[in-house]
C-alpha cells in the first residue's frame, strides 16, 4: 500500500470513527452524570480509555475469529410469531440495544416525574466504577459497525491491522478530548439534554432493527430491516431542527409576553 492510500484510508477511517462514535459519546455524557460529580470528568476519560484499549482487542478478535461472530448459536422458530438465527454478534446488538432503551426510557420518565430542579439533585448516584463498566460495555457494542465497517475498508485485514489500530486511538483521543465538553453543553442547556435522550432513544431502535436482522429475525411474519446510517441521520436532523425552531418560538411568545406587561 503506497503512502497517499494509507494516508487516505487512515483519514476515511479516523472520520467514520467520528462519525460513528457520535451516538456513542452521547450515551457516555448522560451516563457519566451518574457518578459523583467530581469523578465525572475522570469517569468520562476512563470509560473511553478502556473501551478504546478494549476495541483494539475486539477488532483482533474479530479478524482472526469473524466466522465465530457469525456462526449460530440457536434457533428460534414459532411459526407466525417469532423466528431467527442467533449469533454472537446479534445477541450482542440486541442486548446493547435493549439497554440503551431502557436507559432512555428510564432517564425520560424521571424528567417527568421530577417535581422541580432543586429535587433532582437528590438522586441516587451510582459508584464511579460502575458508571465506568457501563460505558465499557455499552462502547463494546458500538464498536461492532465502526469495526466490521473499517475491515471492509482496507484491503487485506491481517496486514492493514494497524491502520485501523491507529485510527480507533486517533477517535478515542477525539472522543476523550469532546467527551467534557458535550457534558457541560448538557449540563448548561438542560432544554437539549431532553433532546439527546430522544436521540438515544433512536440509537437503541437502530441497534435493535440491525440486531434483528442480523439474526434473520421475522416477527408475525414480517421480516425485520435494519435501519440505514441515512434513516437514522435523517431523523436526528430533523429532531435537532423541530428542537431548534421549538426554542426560537418559545423565546419570541416570552419576548412577547413581557412586552405585553410592560
Amino acid at each position: 500500500m503506497e503512502l497517499v492510500e494509507i494516508v487516505m484510508t487512515l483519514g476515511m477511517l479516523v472520520l467514520l470513527q467520528a462519525v460513528l462514535g457520535f451516538d456513542n459519546l452521547l450515551y457516555i455524557s448522560l451516563e457519566s452524570k451518574r457518578a459523583p460529580e467530581a469523578q465525572q470528568s475522570s469517569v468520562r476519560k476512563w470509560g473511553i480509555g478502556i473501551a478504546v484499549g478494549l476495541r483494539i482487542v475486539l477488532l483482533f478478535l474479530l479478524i482472526k475469529m469473524i466466522s465465530a461472530f457469525q456462526a449460530e448459536w440457536f434457533p428460534i422458530s414459532w411459526k407466525g410469531v417469532i423466528e431467527g438465527s442467533f449469533n454472537l454478534h446479534s445477541i450482542i446488538v440486541l442486548v446493547g440495544g435493549v439497554f440503551i432503551l431502557y436507559t432512555a426510557m428510564k432517564e425520560i420518565f424521571h424528567m417527568i416525574a421530577v417535581e422541580d430542579f432543586q429535587s433532582e439533585t437528590k438522586r441516587d448516584s451510582s459508584s464511579a466504577k460502575s458508571v465506568v463498566a457501563k460505558i465499557v460495555f455499552m462502547n463494546a457494542v458500538f464498536s461492532f459497525d465502526s469495526i466490521l465497517s473499517a475491515v471492509a475498508l482496507v484491503n487485506d485485514p491481517n496486514k492493514d491491522y494497524w491502520i485501523m489500530g491507529a485510527a480507533i486511538l486517533s477517535g478515542g483521543a477525539l472522543m476523550i478530548w469532546l467527551a467534557d465538553g458535550v457534558s457541560n453543553f448538557l449540563q448548561k442547556n438542560r432544554m437539549y439534554e431532553v433532546l439527546g435522550l430522544f436521540i438515544l432513544f433512536v440509537v437503541g431502535i437502530m441497534l435493535l432493527t440491525e440486531g434483528g436482522h442480523l439474526s434473520k429475525m421475522k416477527l408475525f411474519g414480517s421480516e425485520i430491516h435494519a435501519m440505514s446510517k441515512t434513516t437514522f441521520y435523517f431523523v436526528i436532523t430533523v429532531l435537532v431542527l423541530t428542537e431548534v425552531v421549538q426554542s426560537r418560538y418559545k423565546k419570541k411568545l416570552l419576548l412577547k409576553q413581557k412586552g405585553h406587561q410592560n
